[in-house]
């Protein structure tokens, strides 16, 4: 059975632009969705996983 996220938000650099995704939350993990689309789905991810990818973004690995 799929997690029900919940708590859904962008991130605020985002600021009004449709573009970009979201993040909810649900017991210990993470769930990421396309705002264009957000009746697509989305994709779940452990809460480690989702640590994981944060620390590997704020590292700077990706660019």
């Amino acid at each position: 059975m799929k997690p029900h996220p919940t708590n859904w938000r962008k991130s605020s650099r985002s600021g009004r632009v449709s573009n970009c995704v979201e993040v909810g939350c649900f017991n210990d993990g993470a769930a990421v969705r396309d705002t264009k689309d957000r009746s697509a789905g989305y994709f779940t991810t452990t809460g480690a996983q989702w640590a994981a990818f944060i620390g590997a973004v704020k590292a700077e690995r990706f660019d």
